[in-house]
């Protein structure tokens, strides 16, 4: 089920997990999974690609990588099909992808000659490259009506939505904006405008998507089964001034 309406899809390269993770929704819709046990199901791949990187399995580590990516797409898939969004889901997947990251970019660093600070430096990058992509998407999302728990600011505590519960939504709000509080100002800081804009051509949308999850862990994966990995943190560290990139042409296009 597409977030945005038809004339408005772009390819997203970060979701090329989604096909496969509308098959595993459908074949869950009428089952008692819900769509915080496919979040579970992505945070144990993610534990496991960690295991792997770190005993040098790389192709394992791939699998794992890339089957988090489509669970990551499918627990959401699963809320829709079953039309029950939750905050709680919402918030305990973000806090799970930035957990698995800081771990992900831990263990390259394990195995590979690069220094604790250019691992820190990159993960840093990853994390704002990635509230990027969020924020223009979230914008274009709710310029036609996208799902309710998307919001372009998280900065006010939500009401729990029917079948789930305040306390559960309150800590994991908190969290969330522990973790990514810093990420949201800094990119808002640098394009405060963006809602008010022009609506984002799909090309523009497609090379943000670079910065979606997905397809960073798709990079990680690549480097790592093709006896890169000494290139993967030094490769984000960089790739972050394109962050630089793309607000200057939102500012100066739209």
């Amino acid at each position: 089920m597409s977030k945005l309406p038809s004339e408005h899809k772009f390819i997203d390269l970060s979701d090329y997990g989604r096909p496969v993770a509308i098959i595993i929704a459908n074949s869950l819709k009428t089952t008692s999974f819900t769509p915080i046990h496919v979040t579970i199901g992505f945070i144990i791949s993610g534990i496991a690609a960690i295991y792997v990187i770190l005993t040098g399995h790389y192709w394992f580590a791939a699998f794992f990588l890339i089957l988090k990516s489509i669970l990551d797409a499918a627990d959401g898939e699963l809320a829709r099909v079953k039309e029950t969004p939750s905050y709680t889901g919402r918030y305990l997947d973000s806090v799970a992808d930035i957990i698995l990251n800081l771990l992900f970019f831990l263990s390259v660093w394990r195995i590979s000659s690069s220094s604790i600070w250019i691992c820190i430096a990159a993960f840093l990058g990853l994390q704002l490259q990635g509230t990027l992509y969020n924020y223009y998407y979230v914008i274009l999302r709710n310029k036609f009506d996208g799902d309710m728990t998307s919001r372009v600011f998280e900065n006010k505590r939500p009401v729990a939505l029917p079948g789930e519960q305040q306390k559960h939504v309150n800590t994991l709000f908190s969290m969330y904006q522990f973790l990514y509080g810093a990420f949201d100002k800094v990119i808002y800081f640098l394009d405060p405008r963006a809602a008010y804009g022009k609506i984002l051509p799909k090309w523009f949308m497609s090379a943000v998507s670079t910065f979606g999850l997905g397809f960073q862990l798709l990079i990680i994966a690549v480097l790592l089964v093709t006896g890169c990995k000494e290139f993967i943190l030094p490769f984000f560290l960089g790739y972050t001034v394109m962050v630089f990139v793309f607000i200057g042409l939102r500012k100066f296009l739209f």
